[in-house]
Order: structure tokens, then sequence, then C-alpha cells
């Protein structure tokens, strides 16, 4: 019977020798893992460290670009409000637009717009569609 006992326990005499180094001393695999994890945690934390500093430097410069992006922006969208009463200045004839919205079959404003960007010349207006 003490047999039966070996054979079933025989398994853990190998787990045994394998924890047992040359020397016949045990080492603790909990020991090892929280020494692997110490070290990955401190590596880890110079990494992070790093990134921080680096996305604090980047933090300015995306605030930088930003700012200029906006300007640019309301700089176009001035230009194009200016573009626009400058358009509105412009005198054309409704008999025109009335030519080329039968003619063409746009829109009236679409019309007026033409005419009025070739400054309410009819030809130039009606080249500029056929184009």
């Amino acid at each position: 019977m003490s047999d039966d006992v070996h054979e079933v326990n025989g398994g853990d005499s190998d787990e045994h020798q394998a924890e047992t180094d040359h020397q016949g001393n045990q080492d603790d695999p909990a020991q090892k893992k929280s020494a692997k994890h110490d070290s990955g945690a401190a590596d880890l934390e110079r990494v992070t460290d790093y990134a921080e500093e680096k996305e604090i430097a980047a933090t300015d410069e995306v605030k930088g670009a930003m700012s200029f992006i906006g300007d640019v922006r309301n700089k176009e969208a001035a230009e194009k409000m200016a573009k626009e009463r400058e358009l509105l200045k412009v005198a054309i004839s409704k008999e025109d637009v009335d030519l080329i919205v039968t003619e063409f079959e746009i829109s009236r404003p679409k019309a007026e717009r033409v005419l009025r960007e070739h400054h309410g010349n009819v030809v130039d207006a009606l080249t500029a569609l056929t184009n």
C-alpha cells in the first residue's frame, strides 16, 4: 500500500526536485516573480516619467498650432465676407438673370452670383457657364 502512496505522490517529487537547486536549497517562486515584477515596475516608471515630460512640451506646441489654424480660418472667413459684400454691390439686370436661368436651367441665386462675379457682363457669365 505504501507503493500506491508513492505512485500518487510521485509527481510531487519531480516538482520538488525542480524547485531545489544543485546545492539543495529551495527557491521560492513567489520571490522570483516579485523580483521580476519590481524590476519591470521600475522600468515602466522611468518610461512613464519620460512620456509625461514629453506630453507637457508637446501640449504647448499643439496650442500654438491650434491658435495659428484658428487665425488662418478667421482670416479666410473675413476675406470671404468682404468678397460677398463686394459682389452684392455689383448692379445686375433682371433680364440678364432671367436669360441665364431659362437658358441654362439653373437656380436664380446661382445665376445672380455668376453674373455678379463677372461684373454684370452677361456674355462673360454665359461663357463661364459653358466652360
